[in-house]
């Protein structure tokens, strides 16, 4: 079946579109990809809609959100579009669409998640049944509802020698451990991109530090950093997830543009490294996905603190910056055939259970 997949993630710089061709299980073919940047000013507002989400005791309405929402579906829209026009394909060809939305806030701890977009608009746009809100039943089983991917990776990874890690290094970072066994593991592992680009933005006028080159300029505040490396969280054990307001820059406000950038970066790489502390086996190499692939101060910070080669999934054929929209265009396809997308040890959810909410074209 062709389906398509749709991402906007925690690092809010655009729609990720992919147009797989997928049976749910073990057939995975990539067909077309198209990535549509946000402007700054609707990424301003959708990082002001996710702050009141944040401060919200649960999902609701609230004009600003509601009207994000609008736009958010609106692009949504285009981005299929776009992705049709450039595969050369039409609607009537596509079997599904998985569309994640945006995650405003995630509160598994409170026992919600809230990922804005009309699902049933778009099903109407193009006439294709669309997937929508696919983390909320896991987390009403009492599951973490992140990561959502490892399903997605183990198909991917079938022809890996195991144990075998992938590692997305998107506005927080998730990292999947697939077992001799075929046995998945993941979980959140703290920041990635998130708060680099934050720092860059309030104060090096940039989206994010290109290739890692403010940091390799900087020198890392050992003490800071091990103050934020003592939050609780990276002591719990997985399963676990995490929101991407949960820290903030706060943390280094007062050094230079270079060392608050360096030290945010080895946040993100020492994190990672608590993490693989929680598997089983440690990996001796990681496959890395996601915007943060292209950091390089970043990926040698990672192969530092973990021990492990540290890899872009590119080199084994997979398409880093396509990754987790083909995923949902997977986990959709998925849906259908009542195929589970999360696990025990995946998200916590106490048995394997599919995900979603279907709206019919």
């Amino acid at each position: 079946m062709l389906a398509i997949g749709l991402m906007s993630g925690t690092s809010r710089d655009g729609i990720d579109a992919a147009l797989i061709e997928t049976d749910g299980e073990g057939q995975v073919e990539a067909v077309a990809f198209h990535a549509m940047e946000y402007d700054d000013g609707f990424r301003l507002r959708l990082a002001e809609a996710c702050q009141r989400a944040m401060a919200m005791d649960k999902s609701g309405f609230e004009p600003l959100i509601a009207s994000v929402e609008a736009e958010l579906t609106e692009r949504h829209v285009q981005a299929v579009a776009d992705l049709l026009g450039r595969s050369g394909h039409i609607a009537e060809d596509v079997g599904v669409i998985g569309f994640h939305g945006h995650t405003v806030a995630h509160r598994p701890e409170w026992g919600w998640t809230w990922q804005i977009g009309d699902g049933a608009g778009l099903a109407g746009a193009f006439g294709i049944d669309v997937v929508a809100d696919l983390r909320s039943a896991d987390v009403a089983a009492g599951g973490q509802g992140a990561p959502l991917l490892p399903v997605y990776h183990r198909a991917l990874a079938d022809g890996l020698a195991k144990p075998a890690a992938i590692l997305n290094l998107g506005g927080v970072a998730n990292i999947t451990f697939i077992g001799a066994d075929e046995t998945l593991i993941a979980f959140d592992t703290g920041m990635a991109s998130g708060l680099i680009d934050n720092w860059m933005q309030a104060h090096g006028d940039a989206a994010y530090d290109a290739g890692g080159a403010c940091a390799a300029r900087g020198v890392v505040d050992d003490a800071r950093l091990a103050a934020m490396m003592a939050d609780p969280w990276f002591a719990a054990p997985p399963p676990k997830s995490i929101d991407r307001e949960q820290f903030s820059i706060e943390a280094v406000r007062g050094l230079s543009l270079e060392d608050g950038a360096a030290t945010l970066t080895a946040f993100t790489a020492a994190a990672v490294a608590r993490g693989v502390d929680h598997l089983s086996e440690r990996p001796a190499q990681i496959h890395v996905a996601g915007g943060g692939r292209h950091n390089g101060t970043l990926m040698a910070m990672l192969a530092e603190r973990t021990g492990a080669e540290v890899l872009s999934v590119d080199a084994l054929g997979w398409d880093g910056d396509a990754l987790e929209a083909q995923g949902f265009a997977y986990m959709a396809v998925r849906h259908l055939k009542r195929l589970p997308i999360s696990f025990p040890g995946t998200t916590g959810v106490p048995e394997a259970m599919t995900g979603g909410v279907l709206f019919r074209a």
